[in-house]
């Protein structure tokens, strides 16, 4: 088994990237959801004007 007495995670280097990758993929998608779901609210009931 590797080395893994460096990372709090207990993650290879290699598996941390992977798991970020995959985190900002999500927290992109989450944010592009939420702004567009806003806009359309916007539409439909506005606020602030």
């Amino acid at each position: 088994m590797a080395d893994r007495r460096g990372s709090i995670s207990g993650l290879t280097d290699d598996e941390a990237q992977e798991f970020h990758q995959y985190w900002m993929q999500g927290f992109i998608m989450f944010t592009v959801v939420a702004v567009i779901a806003h806009f359309l609210t916007w539409m439909w009931r506005p606020w602030f004007n």
